[in-house]
């Protein structure tokens, strides 16, 4: 027999073995396939590059508090610390 690998049992009629030797049947091997190509999947999904939206709005968030004055750093807090407290008292 000259054929290896998991498709042996195709040829020879046999149901497919569990690692403890049980016996599986080919819809459990083909949703194993589907899951391992599911999981590699949302692994590169997970390593892509943010978007050139996202990436400018952060480069913007960086840039804006150098180009302010105190002053207008100041306002800009206290107009948040507000927002934050009237959110809060809704709740």
């Amino acid at each position: 027999m000259g054929v290896h690998g998991n498709h042996l049992w195709q040829l020879e009629g046999r149901v497919p073995k569990g690692p403890r030797g049980e016996q599986r049947s080919a819809d459990a091997i083909g949703c194993a396939g589907t899951a391992a190509k599911l999981w590699v999947w949302l692994e590169a999904e997970e390593q892509r590059r943010p978007s050139g939206r996202v990436r400018s709005g952060q480069a913007g968030a960086k840039v804006r508090p150098a180009k302010l004055t105190p002053a207008e750093r100041q306002e800009v807090a206290r107009s948040a610390e507000g927002m934050r407290r009237r959110s809060w008292e809704n709740h």
